[in-house]
């Protein structure tokens, strides 16, 4: 997929009068292309680098990173047993700000959008990528596709942040085929071409929501396109022959560097690196400069039929 650099005085030039540039820049995000900035537009205090690199995940096969809520204003994935109270709360403070201060450039940087989003989490990475000892489905060196298991986005788009920290090595990564071309390869062979829930699905979902269990079963709260989604994500990444010959392009993102990318669009995979930031929307797919490139569209159009 193709990374679009964009220099920190081209960047300055568009947010002050390049409403143009500023769509098209939107526009390539939104049809798989990989927005890269070398030189972060979000910095971030040095004090609050200081603490963020001295953070160590001693269980790195229960927590693949450290989420901050920002909803709930609440951290998770932090090793309690070593890391005293004031630390935790220092942590969730740096972890707040951050969230705001990349929530506050999106606002600009994608302002077509009109803030058409929902804020959803921040992490931060600590571990070392190359190398874990993780499942087949929580791999993240496998190219896959994003899903989430448990909150399910009813078509609204997953657009991410990231940020390298890390003071003097590249975070690697390897991008795929445009999503088009991944679904042909998996749907209808291996994948079912999604469809809109019929009768027995709709009834057990409505069963599910009247008892009270609908948020207790994540394929009770999915819609045909979440699920599908989903089992993309999974087949993708428990396919080895699909992992050995599909088409990879490799990408090192430099120490200080920040780039954004639709990860439910671009097949991606990090191979190897430490300490980034990271912070998810959902967008909104009619808020797009081009509505026509969202998943979901793309899937109804293969369906004939609404899948949210």
């Amino acid at each position: 997929m193709p990374v679009h650099a964009i220099s920190l005085d081209a960047l300055n030039s568009a947010l002050h009068g390049g409403e143009g540039q500023l769509r098209a820049w939107a526009a390539q995000l939104e049809a798989g292309g990989v927005i890269y900035f070398p030189q972060t537009p979000v910095p971030i205090p040095p004090a609050d680098l200081e603490v963020l690199l001295g953070q160590k995940q001693t269980h790195s096969s229960l927590h693949k990173n450290i989420a901050y809520k920002p909803n709930r204003d609440e951290l998770t994935g932090v090793d309690a047993k070593s890391s005293p109270a004031e630390a935790v709360e220092q942590l969730q403070g740096i972890m707040r700000r951050y969230s705001k201060s990349v929530e506050g450039f999106l606002a600009e940087f994608l302002a077509p959008y009109e803030q058409r989003w929902t804020l959803d989490y921040a992490s931060y990475r600590p571990i070392e990528e190359q190398g874990r000892d993780l499942s087949t489905r929580k791999r993240n060196d496998l190219l896959h596709t994003d899903a989430f298991p448990t909150r399910p986005t009813k078509g609204w788009r997953i657009l991410r942040f990231f940020h390298n920290i890390h003071p003097t090595r590249t975070r690697d990564w390897v991008t795929g085929d445009a999503f088009a071309k991944i679904v042909g390869n998996f749907a209808p062979g291996k994948l079912a071409i999604p469809q809109p829930d019929g009768a027995v699905a709709k009834a057990g979902k409505g069963l599910a929501k009247a008892t009270g269990l609908a948020g207790l079963v994540p394929q009770w709260k999915r819609t045909p396109y979440d699920e599908f989604m989903m089992q993309l994500h999974n087949a993708m990444k428990e396919d080895s022959e699909f992992q050995g010959v599909c088409t990879k392009e490799y990408f090192q993102f430099a120490p200080g560097s920040s780039w954004m990318v639709y990860t439910e669009t671009v097949p991606h995979a990090v191979l190897a690196g430490q300490y980034a930031l990271e912070q998810t929307f959902l967008v909104d797919p009619d808020a797009m400069v081009t509505p026509e490139s969202a998943p979901v569209r793309v899937l109804e159009k293969m369906a004939g039929a609404r899948l949210v």
